[in-house]
């Protein structure tokens, strides 16, 4: 098997895994606007919060595999300088939005984790 073979896999894989998280952002934003319309049927009093909460949740399941892809595709099949820089850049805007996505929706950070009640430190 060739190189240039192993390359052109990675390259799909890579591109598989971006696919993937694109449609985890369109499935997870289509379903969140379903349950959305449900709980405004149901007259729940909080349905906009829950309906950033799962748009948000899926945003950043989606961002993870956009991530995993753009790592795939610039070590594997493309690894110079210039784009190791780029997959840096965005990585780090991408993780900038995912811990801004999670403290929005669950109000903390994620290495700070929820102390259970009755419990003290």
């Amino acid at each position: 098997m060739s190189m240039e073979y192993y390359r052109h896999i990675m390259d799909v894989v890579g591109t598989s895994v971006d696919g993937i998280g694109v449609f985890i952002v369109v499935g997870g934003a289509l379903v969140a606007t379903a349950r959305l319309a449900i709980h405004r049927a149901q007259s729940t009093g909080n349905y906009y919060s829950l309906y950033r909460q799962d748009v948000g949740r899926a945003i950043l399941l989606g961002l993870e595999f956009l991530i995993a892809g753009d790592i795939i595709r610039t070590v594997v099949v493309a690894p110079t300088l210039q784009n190791v820089l780029v997959l840096g850049l965005i990585v780090l805007i991408r993780t900038f939005l995912s811990l801004s996505l999670q403290l929005e929706i669950e109000g903390r950070l994620p290495w700070r984790r929820e102390v259970p009640h009755g419990e003290n430190c």
